[in-house]
Parts: C-alpha cells; structure tokens; sequence
C-alpha cells in the first residue's frame, strides 16, 4: 500500500483495498471456492493486519506519533 497514510480514506475505498488483499491471501495459500475460510484466519495464517488497522498505524507513524 504505496503511501496509503497520504490516502483520503472512505469505508468504500479500505473495503475495496481489503478484498483485493484477501483475493491476493488466498492465491498464494491456494485456497479456491469450495474450501472456503474467514478473513480473520486468512490474516492469521498470513500474519497480516487487516487493511484499515495497516493504514492507521502508517498515518499515525507518518504524522510522528509513533
């Protein structure tokens, strides 16, 4: 996520940003259709943030709050 503590930030724009990570998840775990798991394990499995909790602590780091 290239500069994303700079992005204006819409519930719309960090679900789109989600689902195109999640889609990326599961490609490199393989994991198709019928063999279905929730986001929250996806990111377990992958030690990933979920994308808004990634972008605040960028914003908050890039202000110098961190």
């Amino acid at each position: 996520m290239y500069e994303a503590e700079t992005w204006r930030t819409t519930t719309t724009t960090i679900k789109k940003v989600q689902v195109f990570i999640n889609s990326c998840l599961r490609k490199i775990l393989n994991i198709h259709w019928p063999d279905t798991i929730s986001n929250s394990l996806l990111w377990e499995r992958t030690n990933q943030l979920p994308a808004e909790e990634e972008i605040r602590k960028r914003r908050w780091k890039w202000i110098g709050h961190t």
